[in-house]
């Protein structure tokens, strides 16, 4: 007995113990599987997610604490939406929930009255906890979350309390400029808690971190302190109240110190103090704005700060009453890029009042299909409008409302959802009202019902419902109003053209074909505005219908890949069609490594097949570089025939860079490195510091990056003009969308050969886009071989200059004359000016010297001509050095110099012609009065009418019309020198091309009738040969051909083929015109020869001072007929020594008596009534007297009647208006 009763024991612990073992084994797997879900303690840092609860859509497991830190940049706020909710419900959510901090207040959810619901965090952190406890599990949730880019309006900011600690400053890269006058606005809070009557809102330092301007409140008031004067704000702000409190007050401030007058705008009253302190007083600028106190002595306000906004000019009372949040302030507004705030001074908040996410939008539409599950398929949507109230104050009415919703739609006959409420605060009637206090609330929901059975629900159905459970709302509240809508289909529409859409549900999306396509189809959804329950169209997604650039790109990689056979018209239209990718499309690094590979492929075909697209090729691949988007400071693309490098350029700060194209280590394509010596390199570029130095200051803003290709095969370089072989790869370098000029120093450029070369000459080349038609070809110009070139390499360097032709280039088109012929024509034209401006100076000076030279008209007319050339060759002769300057206003007024004397050298030259007319045609009854002075007011005068026109034109912005410019670029657009002259097309086409012409056609109208009546009287001459009356003719056409500019006009002539050779016409004989007006005009007068001799020579050559002015009356005759030819111009004409002159402040009579043997000249004694009058020298005799005087003396038809009466200072001074 007592061994089966052991035995029996023996059993039944063995029994037990085995039992144990099961129940502890199967707790663990129990556990295992639990805990084995999936892990849910994790940090999301992803822009958008999805979450859900351990095990879901299964029921969640016992005793869960999982932790989900969803975290986002600085700028971000996380949007979290529960899609699915469902969890065990209980008062305080005391067993199973789920705790949301959204960094502002943790809250609790359970039940299921959350789904369909979003969440905002106020800063960039959301941590959502869930637990379980050890019994009844629902089914969890489901959640997305995404990041939401906060704009600074919808976050306001912390006003830090330790000085240096935190702190909130205007960015660096925000100028304050100096400020006389100013209008300030913000909005501040000050904590309950706090009494202290000592603080700053703002602080400004200058430079030297002296306080200059700041806003606070001491003891005795509110105060605003300017360049260290401290105005109190008596009357406009309370003294001993506190104008800030727990919510935002604003406050604008308007300061003028012309006036001496502070104005303060705050609620909705503005006052005026006055503060003579600060009249004069000036904010300096450059200095460092920061939020709060910038010292230890005083603390800051203890609150918080939004929307400040800073302008530089003051605002009257109706602006600030009318201020808007779309007005921003020009010196410091509330934008992220306006200041430097740390995160943890940052809170985000949905009533501010410039805010925009009030309700933000997600990327995930809440109301939609996809984000609530199976529950509004097929459904249909009702918008509830109640309105509930309670004589008690219940803090908690969101959570009441929801909850008494979703349990009045419980175990229903109907399928309903609850999957949206809102809730605002409202107010019922006063007939409604009772004495005591009532709260009333206005909540809007959205219902779903799921009707699959296809029973209809009436909406006066779900109105009874509500109105029947009335009584089951908790925390006292009753119910006072219900209205039931249906939620409205979207609209039957057209939109976009060709695209028709049905009258659609809300969440619905319909489909539809593309337009002419039977496959593709585009779609567009009906939303639920989240806002007011209203259905709206969403955008048609058109990306079926559409092109995706990265798939053509994909297929045309494997269009050109290996093995594949291209002919002529297929690598054109793969070049056409990565054209219109570059050119439309957004290129990111992937992208843009596919289109080199697709180009690397291309250059494996035969040349003939590239020749037709190699131009197209070459832009593409030049706009792929300066197109392609990148992240880091540079990037680089290899291939077997194509690499492809861009770097960021900080123009700033450049000195300088490097590109260089070496072979990968085993491997078949290149390696690109930026700013490294490479010893082995294919090809490198080497850019100097000087590089970016002459740029223009729009060009220097917008220099971003720097471009660097290299072809290892050079099949898209064909020049049909010149088949010479190619000996080295090809490399190509560029800066941002811009050219670069005018180096001071050489870009060094080191190229490997492709073929070693025992006898090396290489000849440095570029690609010229312009030649052949536009196809392109091979320019050796503008570059040159450097000494360090060898067998293995050859290293180029390259410069180009300007010419005097720019100044009257019709075409505009001087640079595309090769570097060689610029070089020339620039020698020809410095060197030619420089002689000019010497000569110039020399007749201005003999006539301004030798004061018999200057007592007639035409001397006088040629000194202002003379003047006029040589301010217009001097100041282009300074011009390129002025432009070195990089002075925008000095470059403006030197090209508006040169433009004012290039108008009056024409102007003169017109004058001139106008002179000989009336000399030479109109010789009878022409009175001018003050002749000179009116020339001198048409010479001078209209060149400076026509320039303060075209000035005045320019709105204070003389730089568009004037200014900088690279002349004597080479056809590649390189090279060429800076040049201070009219940048408006139009400006030069009138006022210089159409002045111009004016005065050329005028000229060339004078000169023939001039050269017809010259010819006419020594034709009847009959004591010269043929020969001397050619010579004489030929020498008067030469005087008057430079004296009236006949030769500028060889710039019209200046057209296709012919522009080269008359551009050299016109640069010899232009720039020498003052050279040939002192030989014709100066040096071979014999007057001037006689003044020369008898005031610059000694000895023989000396002449005695009365040695011409003793001459008979024969010899004058003589000599006034001789001097015939040398009369023709109107410098020369009456200005002979031997012509009688009225300016010795006595009159003369000139006539002539026939003679049978000698001809004679009689003068008369000198008559008092011809006496000068107001010193202007005044006519003699009027001209009719003078012939009728002299007729019965002298045949009228003679040639020295025409002598003694048009050429003489007598005719000379005859003439007055």
């Amino acid at each position: 007995m007592s061994h089966e009763s052991e035995m029996w024991c023996y059993h039944w612990k063995w029994k037990l113990r085995h039992c144990l073992c099961l129940f502890t084994t199967y707790i663990i797997c129990m556990q295992q599987a639990a805990y084995g879900c999936y892990d849910c303690r994790i940090v999301l840092t992803d822009p958008s997610g999805v979450f859900t609860s351990p095990c879901f859509p299964s029921d969640y497991p016992n005793s869960q604490a999982c932790k989900w830190i969803i975290r986002a940049p600085h700028g971000y706020i996380i949007q979290l939406t529960f899609i699915d909710f469902d969890i065990e419900e209980a008062p305080g959510c005391i067993y199973d929930s789920l705790t949301l901090d959204n960094g502002e207040s943790p809250m609790n959810l359970c039940g299921i009255t959350a789904k369909g619901l979003s969440y905002n965090s106020t800063g960039n952190e959301m941590i959502v906890s869930f637990k379980s406890d050890f019994s009844i599990q629902k089914k969890g949730f489901n959640a997305s979350y995404v990041r939401i880019a906060v704009s600074l309006r919808n976050q306001k900011v912390i006003i830090p309390q330790v000085p240096d600690v935190d702190a909130v400053s205007v960015a660096e890269t925000v100028s304050v400029p100096d400020l006389s006058q100013f209008t300030l606005c913000f909005e501040a809070t000050k904590g309950s808690s706090d009494d202290n009557d000592d603080w700053k809102v703002f602080s400004y330092t200058d430079a030297f971190s002296t306080e200059s301007f700041s806003f606070g409140k001491t003891t005795k008031g509110h105060f605003l302190s300017v360049s260290g004067m401290q105005c109190i704000l008596e009357n406009a702000l309370p003294r001993n109240a506190e104008f800030f409190t727990g919510t935002f007050q604003q406050l604008c401030v308007v300061g003028d110190s012309f006036s001496g007058s502070i104005g303060v705008y705050a609620k909705s009253t503005y006052h005026i103090v006055y503060c003579p302190e600060i009249f004069g007083k000036v904010i300096p600028g450059n200095g460092r704005l920061v939020l709060g106190s910038n010292s230890n002595e005083v603390s800051s306000l203890n609150g918080d700060i939004y929307n400040f906004r800073l302008w530089n000019f003051t605002m009257n009372a109706q602006t600030l009453a009318n201020l808007s949040c779309d007005v921003k302030g020009n010196i410091v507004d509330w934008e992220n890029e306006f200041w430097s705030i740390p995160t943890s001074a940052l809170k985000a908040e949905n009533n501010l009042s410039c805010g925009s996410y009030l309700i933000p939008s997600s990327t995930i539409e809440p109301t939609s299909c996809a984000n609530l599950g199976n529950l509004c398929q097929g459904g249909l949507f009702y918008r509830i409008s109640i309105t509930v109230f309670s004589s008690n104050s219940v803090s908690k009415v969101h959570e009441v409302v929801a909850e008494w919703l979703n349990r009045t739609f419980q175990n229903w006959n109907y399928t309903v959802y609850v999957v949206n409420i809102s809730i605002h605060p409202g107010s019922i009637k006063e007939g409604a009202r009772e004495k005591r206090s009532i709260e009333s609330f206005e909540v809007l929901a959205l219902l779903v019902y799921n009707s699959t059975n296809n029973i209809d629900l009436e909406e006066e159905e779900i109105r009874q419902k509500l109105i029947r459970n009335n009584g089951t709302m908790e925390g006292g509240y009753k119910l006072y109003t219900v209205e039931v809508h249906p939620v409205e289909k979207c609209l039957a529409e057209e939109n976009p053209s060709n695209y028709f859409w049905p009258d659609t549900r809300p969440t619905v999306t319909n489909f539809t074909f593309c337009h002419g396509s039977s496959v593709q189809t585009a779609s567009r959804t009906c939303y639920l505005g989240l806002q007011n329950y209203t259905s709206y169209w969403g955008q048609p997604d058109l990306r079926n219908c559409t092109e995706n650039a990265a798939d053509i790109a994909n297929q045309l990689l494997n269009l050109t890949g290996e093995g594949q056979q291209l002919t002529s018209d297929k690598v054109n239209d793969v070049v056409q069609k990565l054209k219109k990718i570059v050119n439309d499309e957004e290129i990111d690094e992937s992208l843009g490594s596919t289109v080199v590979t697709i180009f690397s492929n291309i250059l494996t075909s035969s040349d003939s097949v590239l020749a037709a697209s190699s131009s197209e090729a070459l832009k593409t691949i030049d706009a792929l570089a300066l197109k392609i988007q990148f992240t880091g400071p540079s990037m680089s693309i290899a291939t077997r025939n194509l690499a492809l490098g861009v770097s960021s350029i900080n123009s700033t700060s450049f000195r300088g860079g490097s590109f260089s194209v070496s072979p990968q280590n085993n491997a078949s394509d290149f390696q690109i490195d930026f700013d490294k010596d490479q010893t082995n390199a294919f090809a490198s570029v080497v850019l100097p510091p000087s590089l970016l130095k002459n740029l223009s200051q729009d060009e220097f803003e917008v220099i971003s990056r720097a471009q660097f290709t290299f072809f290892n095969k050079n099949g898209l370089f064909q020049d049909a003009e010149n088949p010479a072989n190619l000996t080295s790869f090809v490399v190509a370098c560029s800066i941002g969308n811009i050219t670069i000029q005018d180096l001071q120093d050489y870009v060094k450029v080191t190229i490997k050969h492709t073929k070693m070369q025992e006898d090396p000459k290489p000849t440095c080349v570029f690609w010229d886009m312009n030649k052949n038609g536009g196809n392109g070809g091979w320019n050796p110009e503008g570059c040159q071989v450097d000494a360090e070139s060898n067998e293995n390499e050859t290293v180029c360097l390259c410069n180009h200059l300007t010419h005097f032709g720019v100044l009257m280039d019709l075409q505009r088109t001087v640079t595309q004359i090769d570097p060689q012929n610029t070089k020339i024509l620039t020698f020809i034209t410095y060197i030619g000016c420089g002689i000019s401006a010497i000569f110039s100076a020399a007749t201005l000076l003999t006539y301004i010297a030798f004061e018999k030279l200057r007592r007639d008209y035409p001397s006088k007319i040629l000194m202002n001509l003379s003047t006029a050339l040589l301010f217009l060759n001097l100041i282009f002769l300074l011009d390129g050095w002025i432009a070195s300057f990089d002075i925008d206003g000095l470059c403006v007024a030197v090209a508006a110099l040169l433009h004012f004397f290039l108008l009056a050298t024409f102007t003169w030259m017109g004058l001139e012609a106008v002179h000989m007319y009336i000399a030479l045609v109109k010789v009878f009854n022409t009175y001018i009065r003050r002749y000179i002075l009116k020339f001198c007011i048409i010479g001078w005068g209209f060149p400076a009418l026509v320039i303060a026109i075209v000035l005045a034109s320019a709105n204070t912005n003389a730089s568009q019309v004037y200014g900088k410019e690279l002349y004597g670029k080479d056809a590649n657009g390189q090279g060429g020198d800076d040049f201070c002259w009219i940048k408006n097309e139009v400006v030069f086409y009138v006022t210089c091309a159409g002045y111009f012409g004016i005065m050329f056609l005028m000229n060339v109208a004078m000169f023939i009738v001039v050269m017809v009546q010259i010819c006419g009287r020594n034709g009847k001459r009959t004591n010269r040969s043929l020969k001397e009356e050619i010579l004489r003719n030929l020498r008067s056409v030469i005087s008057l051909t430079f004296l009236l500019g006949m030769t500028w006009g060889f710039a019209f002539f200046a057209w296709g083929p012919l522009t080269l050779p008359f551009l050299y016409l016109f640069s010899i004989f232009n720039s020498l015109q003052g050279l040939f007006i002192f030989v014709f005009h100066c040096a071979m007068k014999e007057n001037v020869q006689k003044q020369w001799r008898r005031h610059l020579c000694c000895g023989r050559f000396r002449l005695a001072d009365n040695s011409d002015w003793s001459k008979t009356a024969t010899n004058i005759i003589k000599k006034s007929s001789d001097n015939l030819g040398k009369s023709l111009s109107s410098s020369s004409i009456g200005s002979n020594s031997t012509y009688l002159t009225s300016k010795s402040k006595s009159t003369t009579t000139t006539y002539c008596k026939r003679n049978s043997h000698t001809e004679n000249v009689f003068l008369d004694k000198p008559s008092s009534k011809f006496a000068q009058e107001d010193g202007e020298q005044t006519s003699i005799i009027p001209v009719h007297q003078v012939i009728d005087k002299v007729k019965g003396y002298c045949n009228p038809h003679s040639d020295n009647f025409y002598k003694n009466i048009i050429m003489s200072d007598t005719f000379s001074h005859s003439t007055k208006f």
